[in-house]
């Protein structure tokens, strides 16, 4: 304990400045395993509670032992959150306290929704949900898809709100910048990574889903009518 704390203080570092890593007990060789196990899952959860973001598997090993299971941890850490109203989920590539749906009713009462989320509009998440299984796409691509033109103001809104960013240059004519989605976008959304989104090839084999018929507007040709002006929210 004296030790961990002196290295809190010290933020890892001793006087002359080199790491005092190696004064922290990975291992704990000196508990019994039951003992050793129990003490690894506190630290685990302590360490993803105290988190504002997920907390990756490369963190998390720096404080258990070289043979310990991370993913045998987690699950028993989730074993015992059950009945609990949150839970430690996998998103955006690492681990995080997230309270459980049934209780979304309650937060919102007491403290107020998600304003980012509750901000999005249906043209939004569908163009989101364009650009997560076809990117990189361009802003061509989009408004293909679409049937009607995707505004740079409206894409510039997506990526204000760090959901989406910049990709490579698309090799067609005048090497259009393409954009794909970020990390911000998976915790958007509760997603680990991008293959949590539902299976586009399922979709794909199922002959509901195909770039192509996207890109020639074959899919949801009704968009324009009855939905809200894509380029509306920013003055167009």
């Amino acid at each position: 304990m004296v030790e961990a704390v002196r290295t809190k203080r010290g933020k890892g570092r001793s006087d002359d400045g080199r790491s005092n890593d190696h004064l922290f007990d990975r291992e704990l060789d000196h508990l019994p395993p039951e003992a050793r196990w129990r003490e690894w899952m506190n630290r685990v959860e302590a360490t993803i509670f105290a988190a504002s973001e997920p907390v990756n598997r490369e963190t998390l090993a720096r404080i258990v032992g070289k043979s310990c299971s991370i993913d045998l941890l987690i699950d028993d850490i989730r074993e015992e959150l059950r009945g609990r109203p949150y839970d430690l989920v996998a998103v955006a590539g690492g681990w995080k306290h997230l309270t459980r749906p049934a209780y979304a009713d309650a937060i919102r009462a007491a403290v107020g929704g998600n304003e980012r989320a509750a901000d999005l509009t249906q043209s939004e998440v569908l163009v989101l949900m364009c650009i997560g299984y076809f990117q990189p796409i361009t802003r061509a691509e989009l408004s293909s898809f679409f049937g009607k033109e995707i505004s740079r103001d409206f894409i510039g809104h997506l990526r204000g709100a760090g959901l989406i960013a910049s990709g490579p240059r698309s090799p067609t004519p005048g090497a259009p910048y393409t954009y794909v989605t970020t990390k911000e976008f998976l915790l958007e959304f509760g997603l680990d990574t991008l293959r949590d989104l539902p299976d586009f090839e399922a979709l794909e084999d199922a002959g509901l889903l195909s770039k192509e018929k996207l890109l020639a507007g074959d899919i949801m040709p009704d968009f324009a009518d009855g939905q809200e002006d894509i380029g509306s929210r920013t003055g167009e």
